[in-house]
């Protein structure tokens, strides 16, 4: 635990308890949960800024605000998700693990908002949050699924999953592959240290499902781009 540590207990997390609740009544007067992620994207540019987080982002010409992706990326730390929601200029909801659904209050607005909560492994349970992420996109939302799976220890890379690639062909929407350096700095995993830092993204451009054979294809060639971004550009 650090004083970042301390500014996350004492003053993020009552603003995001607010928050929460305004969040809550948003999400009945405003279904869709349009008005929930301006909530959501707003937080993260204020997480950034009161962790002295600095964020450069490469290839934002390669997406257009108008246009829903299933966006997927790499996972390396906790600041993952509200960097790229405070990042990213799209209508973006997160494919999150089943424990966050059962936090009060927090767990309802997400659902309100259509984040979709997932049982980890392969089950039919899992199969059934997929189906529903590809609902999401289909009204016409991004959606971001890290395909890996999990957070990485280290910040290296570990092996996709294809559900992520399943969910971009039954919802009919282009893949936008994302990769993060510097989170796992940041957060470190199973630590409570908060570290100020760098962190870069790169956005290559979309993939369409209709232009592979296969779904192991689009996987492949997806992770493939993360691979060559992440080699390429952590050094520099």
């Amino acid at each position: 635990m650090n004083f970042r540590t301390l500014l996350f207990f004492f003053i993020l997390i009552p603003i995001m308890f607010f928050g929460i609740l305004y969040a809550l009544l948003l999400n009945i007067i405003n279904p869709t949960g349009d008005s929930f992620h301006k909530i959501a994207a707003w937080w993260g540019r204020f997480s950034a800024k009161l962790f002295g987080i600095s964020i450069e982002v490469t290839g934002s010409e390669n997406y257009s605000p108008e246009q829903n992706y299933l966006v997927i990326s790499n996972h390396a730390g906790m600041a993952d998700i509200p960097l790229l929601l405070g990042t990213m200029n799209l209508n973006l909801r997160f494919l999150a693990k089943e424990e966050l659904g059962k936090i009060p209050l927090f767990g309802r607005a997400l659902k309100q908002a259509g984040y979709v909560m997932i049982k980890r492994g392969q089950n039919r349970e899992a199969l059934k949050s997929l189906f529903a992420a590809s609902e999401v996109l289909k009204s016409g939302r991004s959606v971001h699924i890290f395909p890996e799976g999990t957070r990485s220890a280290t910040g290296e890379l570990l092996p996709f999953k294809r559900g992520a690639f399943l969910v971009a062909q039954q919802g009919d929407a282009p893949v936008l592959p994302v990769t993060i350096i510097g989170s796992n700095l940041i957060t470190p995993k199973n630590s409570l240290k908060i570290n100020k830092g760098k962190i870069r993204i790169i956005i290559d451009k979309p993939l369409k499902p209709s232009q592979f054979n296969s779904v192991n294809e689009l996987m492949a060639a997806s992770s493939e781009v993360i691979r060559t971004n992440f080699n390429r550009y952590r050094n520099n």
